[in-house]
C-alpha cells in the first residue's frame, strides 16, 4: 500500500472539485424549481348524483 498526495499525484484537481460541486448543486436547484411548478393540485367538480331507478322492476 502506498499512501501519497492525492494533488500532487494528480488524482484531485481542487478546480474540478469546486465545479462539479456547483454543477450538481445547480442540477438540484433547477429540479426542484422544476418539480414545484409540475406538482399542482386540480380541484375536483362535483359530478350530478346518480338518477334513480327505473319503475317496474319486478315488484321488490
Amino acid at each position: 500500500e502506498v499512501y501519497v498526495d492525492m494533488i500532487k499525484a494528480g488524482i484531485v484537481d481542487p478546480a474540478k472539485v469546486v465545479r462539479t460541486a456547483l454543477q450538481d448543486a445547480g442540477s438540484i436547484a433547477a429540479l426542484l424549481i422544476t418539480a414545484e411548478a409540475m406538482i399542482t393540485d386540480v380541484p375536483a367538480k362535483d359530478a350530478a348524483p346518480a338518477g334513480g331507478g327505473g319503475g317496474g322492476m319486478g315488484g321488490y
